[in-house]
């Protein structure tokens, strides 16, 4: 399964979701960033799966590299 990245103006004020989940990129970074592990997370929130941790790093590693 390839994780997607999307962006719906009306869900979670248009912040980049997972797979049209509810979860944001930003939270997962959070989480990870407050010290949690992926495994920790997906026992938090199964839907999530290993490749969805993929998807956020190139999202966060595409925007950081924005020039706008």
């Amino acid at each position: 399964m390839v994780a997607t990245i999307t962006i719906e103006p009306g869900k979670r004020s248009g912040a980049p979701c997972i797979r049209g989940m509810r979860i944001t990129v930003w939270d997962v970074l959070g989480w990870l960033a407050a010290g949690m592990s992926e495994r920790e997370i997906m026992d938090d929130y199964p839907e999530l799966q290993p490749a969805d941790f993929i998807a956020v790093h190139e999202y966060a590693t595409l925007m950081g590299h924005r020039t706008e």
